[in-house]
């Protein structure tokens, strides 16, 4: 199949837009100039000009080349066909294989003028061709999003298995060819990282079968999941990830932690790396850090207005102590940062204690603790007490030891932050008490506790309306009696290429933030802890973090089902007991209000 007459000819477009008076002469010579200081492509630099929007240049252009226009956010692109053409010719010619038919195949190009690109791309498909016209800024992305290295992992792990199958090699010998940076497992290690890092994902989990291995890459909180052949690749990744920790490569009997850094799409990763005896063989998980990540502000962790305002007025007080709590991976530490990095000053001395040191930050003392050597928080912080401070970071709160040294520091005249592993704000009081903190010490020194939990954003690329299920409807009335759902505008993601298929993309943080006002200190100090849960649910301004998962959904942000996950189960209404469930007379009646 030829190409229309007119993408067989290269075209210049400033010209051309003269030519069809889209813009003037005077206009174009801006553009020029614009571009040449720049370098960008002459229809960005329209458009930031205000010149030519995108859209009507993408018109434009369509309409001479008598192509049509794909919008890469709306079509849905076919996983083979993608495969058909490698990613260095798909940046080089920039073009994509959108679908393949039996009319052949769908290309879509950011140029479909360029001569050169359309006789390589035919000479390479070998099918007929159909061209579309692809903005570039949509097609950069599209590329990032769509060009995973699943199979190239797969042919790697394969190269590790037959060089493992011949002469059976020792493992503890790889260390002397893996020097080479073309050796199998060194590469399969490479793909892995660039992968996680293009994918998004805060966790790498390498976990042995009985036959096979399971690759799996946690993105935006879920896990993604990729089956390889072959049991003993495993062991030679093991193998390999442990001599770049410096760890024992001969003992596979009990867990081992490590850490090291690895140079990622021009970007540096800090990876912790936990290991742990199986039935099948040794299970690795790894954290990904992204050093190059720039530390968020308070105003950027998407805290609400009012929620932000308080915690500001907490964390500048000059005593006391401030708890962030959550699971793990619910982004305390991010929060904490922000917090320290509001509060860096020249004339603030602030010293963290921390396992593993996260985020480098100018003129604050950050020491790592080694427990191995004795070198344990409760150490540190003892002898940090001793050095001047005026904030102190404890990374976790572990043991009672650590507990109530941390106390003392507030009570003395220092600002203490940790964190905790607690279901919500209000638990996190009964969590210090089981600890042995005494009530006294807990009452006087504690200010405020945060809690949080992150959850998935709908993609904005395929986000549509949605009408909740029975059971979230149920739910919402527990929690919001009078919202009136049918009255909202609810929104779900259909899934697409920029979301792999998942509806989500990104995480936003919900908070609940309790201030320690003195009814409460008193409930705490008699020990009263059902009266300190009711006293603190009364509170005005205290926000349960179901209430704020609520919140985002309602504004759009999330959607009803994501909002549910993360609220339900947290024993946040206004008695303390986990809500009744609505008879089916009401969920019916909602949901026929709703359609």
């Amino acid at each position: 199949m030829t190409a229309p007459m007119s993408v067989r000819r290269r075209i210049r477009l400033g010209e051309l837009l003269v030519q069809q008076g889209a813009i003037t002469e005077e206009q174009l010579a801006s553009a020029l100039a614009e571009q040449k200081r720049t370098g960008r492509k002459l229809g960005r630099v329209l458009g930031d000009l205000g010149l030519m929007s995108e859209a009507a240049l993408h018109e434009f252009l369509a309409k001479h080349l008598q192509v049509p226009f794909v919008d890469l956010k709306q079509v849905r692109i076919d996983r083979e066909a993608i495969k058909l053409l490698p990613e260095p010719l798909a940046r080089r010619y920039r073009a994509l294989v959108l679908q393949q038919d039996a009319r052949g195949l769908l290309v879509g190009m950011a140029d479909p003028s360029d001569l050169h690109a359309y006789d390589e791309l035919q000479a390479k498909l070998r099918q007929p061709l159909r061209i579309a016209l692809v903005g570039e800024a949509e097609f950069l992305r599209t590329l990032d999003a769509v060009y995973r290295q699943t199979d190239e992992i797969a042919t790697l792990a394969e190269a590790v298995r037959e060089e493992l199958s011949e002469g059976g090699v020792d493992l503890e010998s790889l260390s002397a060819e893996e020097g080479s940076p073309d050796a199998p497992v060194v590469r399969l290690l490479q793909t892995m990282f660039h992968d996680a890092v293009r994918a998004r994902a805060s966790d790498i989990h390498i976990e042995p079968g009985e036959d096979k291995l399971r690759i799996r890459l946690r993105v935006d909180g879920a896990l993604q999941e990729q089956l390889i052949e072959g049991k003993r690749v495993a062991a030679a990744l093991v193998t390999r990830l442990k001599l770049m920790c410096g760890l024992d490569i001969a003992e596979k009997r009990l867990p081992q932690d490590g850490r090291f850094s690895v140079r990622v799409l021009d970007g540096s990763i800090d990876v912790r790396l936990a290991t742990m005896p199986t039935t099948h063989g040794e299970s690795v998980v790894m954290r990904l850090l992204n050093q190059s990540t720039a530390l968020l502000t308070l105003e950027q962790l998407g805290m609400p207005e009012a929620t932000e305002a308080r915690f500001r007025r907490l964390v500048e007080r000059t005593a006391g102590m401030v708890l962030v709590t959550g699971p793990t991976g619910s982004g305390k530490t991010t929060t904490l940062y922000a917090a320290l990095n509001y509060l860096n000053r020249a004339d603030v001395k602030i010293f963290t204690v921390e396992d593993p040191v996260e985020y480098r930050l100018d003129r604050i003392t950050q020491v790592q603790v080694v427990p191995k050597i004795g070198l344990d928080f409760s150490r540190v912080l003892r002898t940090a007490l001793r050095q001047d401070p005026d904030i102190i970071l404890v990374g976790e709160m572990r043991d009672r030891e650590t507990v109530e040294i941390g106390l003392r520091g507030a009570m003395t005249g220092h600002f203490v932050f940790s964190t905790l592993h607690t279901i919500n704000a209000v638990a996190t009081v009964n969590r210090l008490l089981d600890m042995g903190a005494p009530g006294y010490m807990i009452a006087a020194a504690v200010n405020g506790v945060i809690a949080q939990r992150l959850v998935r954003r709908v993609c904005t690329d395929c986000a549509h309306p949605a009408t909740p299920s029975a059971n979230e409807l149920a739910w919402l009335a527990a929690c919001r009696p009078g919202l009136a759902p049918e009255r909202q505008r609810f929104v779900a993601g259909a899934g697409c290429t920029y979301c792999n298929l998942t509806g989500y993309r990104g995480r936003v943080a919900v908070y609940e933030l309790l201030e320690i006002d003195r009814p409460l200190a008193d409930a705490v100090r008699r020990g009263d802890l059902e009266g300190f849960a009711r006293a603190a649910r009364a509170l005005d301004s205290y926000v349960p973090l179901a209430q704020g998962a609520i919140d985002l959904a309602l504004a759009g942000v999330t959607s009803v089902a994501e909002a549910m996950a993360v609220g339900s189960g947290l024993e946040e209404f206004t008695d303390g007991e986990a809500a009744p469930a609505l008879p089916e007379a009401s969920v019916e009646s909602l949901l026929e209000q709703r359609a």
